[in-house]
């Protein structure tokens, strides 16, 4: 396969650590460059991948033979970049939230088909090596059937969040913790939300109940200012509990490390053994290998998507369902109401 060529819009946290490392890794991209106006950006660039280009504009990255384009921007630019990549006859990975609302991400996800282009929300934990290892032991009866699904991203930040232009902490961390919720136990029925509202307004300390049309349970929570987190999972069946403590899935650490896939190999995504997540029958519990984390196969499935050999790693209207639920929380938060969801 011939690799795509790929560019990227924004530099800062995400663009740099979570999208550029792994679009360089990737044998199936060709990683042409980033779209950022800021000097330091540009220097951050040139010196971290110095066979990449800056770019103005995503117009002057289509010029330059741009087939494909990941968006990693404040959350209030995506559905506006999105829409100008896709009027571009760009392919295009959006990064979560993938849409400030449902509304937006309708209008995204319908231009796409229109136009027959590619996309996907960068739904990157997906393939946490925790979640992987739980979906796992869901499909292969371990747990029996799954009845409660606990999940959380908390953590302590000295400023908590992000700015305002990232929109909050229920779409922040809630993209992934729903997205996570839906892929596990399917579409949902009914919401219940509470937050707190930090002094700039936007919403901390999130929790969020979510009801499945099969009967299950999921119980979210987010956190940028939790001094002592709870489990990452609590995954209850029929027959049995799988516990994760650890915090979060090594990828992120071993990015900000600089290291990738490239460099690592068989290595990437392998958790340590103290980290391992355990099935509780009512016992201290049994301790199961945790599988590689994967985030390094995303782009090169969307690669594969863009040259017609495969689907997208995640399917849009995926992006459209879980922005349904997190406009459902924010009215359920405000409300103080249970929201319940349109059938289908």
């Amino acid at each position: 396969m011939d690799p795509v060529r790929f560019g990227l819009v924004g530099y800062g946290f995400g663009g740099r650590y979570f999208h550029a490392p792994l679009l360089a890794a990737a044998p199936e991209v060709e990683f042409l460059g980033v779209v950022t106006t800021s000097p330091e950006r540009r220097a951050l660039v040139a010196s971290e991948h110095p066979a990449a280009t800056t770019f103005d504009s995503l117009a002057e990255l289509k010029d330059a033979g741009a087939e494909a384009v990941a968006i990693s921007t404040p959350a209030d630019t995506h559905s506006r970049l999105t829409d100008e990549a896709l009027n571009l006859g760009l392919a295009v990975v959006c990064d979560k939230p993938f849409a400030l609302d449902a509304d937006a991400a309708h209008r995204s996800v319908e231009l796409a088909e229109r136009l027959g282009l590619p996309l996907s929300p960068y739904q990157n934990r997906r393939w946490d090596s925790d979640f992987l290892t739980l979906r796992a032991l869901v499909a292969d009866g371990a747990l029996g059937e799954l009845t409660r699904f606990e999940s959380r991203f908390e953590r302590l930040d000295p400023d908590p969040g992000p700015p305002p232009s990232g929109g909050g902490t229920l779409r922040d961390f809630g993209a992934h913790l729903v997205d996570q919720a839906q892929v596990l136990l399917g579409p949902v029925a009914s919401v219940y939300a509470e937050w707190r509202l930090r002094e700039n307004g936007l919403d901390d300390d999130v929790f969020v109940a979510l009801t499945h049309t099969g009967g299950a349970r999921s119980h979210l929570s987010g956190s940028w200012s939790q001094g002592a987190p709870g489990p990452r999972f609590r995954a209850t069946g029929t027959t049995g509990s799988y516990v994760v403590t650890a915090l979060m899935d090594g990828q992120e650490d071993a990015l900000l490390a600089g290291q990738t896939p490239a460099t690592l190999g068989a290595d990437w995504g392998a958790e340590p053994a103290e980290r391992w997540g355990r099935i509780h029958r009512g016992d201290d519990g049994e301790p199961v290998p945790t599988r590689n984390g994967a985030w390094h196969t995303f782009y090169p499935a969307f690669a594969r998507a863009v040259r017609g050999e495969g689907p997208v790693p995640v399917e849009p209207r995926d992006a459209l369902a879980t922005a349904t639920v997190l406009d459902a929380a924010r009215r359920s938060a405000t409300d103080g109401t249970v929201v319940v969801l349109p059938a289908g």
